[in-house]
C-alpha cells in the first residue's frame, strides 16, 4: 500500500466536474483507492463518497492506494488533486 498526501490547488475546489474526472480515472486501476481528509476515508472510485470530504482549495487529502498498478495510480491521481482546472 502506498500512501501519500496532497494539497487541493484548484480554487474551486473539487465540485463535480473535478471529481467525475478523478473518479474516471481512478477507476481505470485495479487497485483499491481511498482519500482521507479530517479522519474522514472516502472511496475514491465513488462520486458521491469524494463529494462527502468537500475538498476545497489548499485543503490537505491523504490518498490511499493499494493493490495492483498502485504506483502508476498514485502519479497519476496525485496530478489531478494538485490540478487547476480551468472553470
Amino acid at each position: 500500500m502506498l500512501s501519500q498526501s496532497f494539497t487541493v490547488m484548484n480554487p474551486s475546489g473539487f465540485h463535480a466536474r473535478p471529481t467525475k474526472i478523478f473518479v474516471q480515472q481512478a477507476s481505470e486501476f485495479p487497485c483499491k483507492i481511498n482519500l482521507t481528509k479530517n479522519g474522514k476515508k472516502v472511496n475514491g472510485k465513488s462520486s458521491l463518497s469524494m463529494l462527502t470530504l468537500g475538498l476545497a482549495q489548499n485543503d490537505e487529502v491523504l490518498l490511499e492506494v493499494d493493490g495492483e498498478q498502485e504506483e502508476q495510480a498514485m502519479e497519476a491521481l496525485g496530478a489531478l488533486l494538485t490540478k487547476i482546472y480551468e472553470e
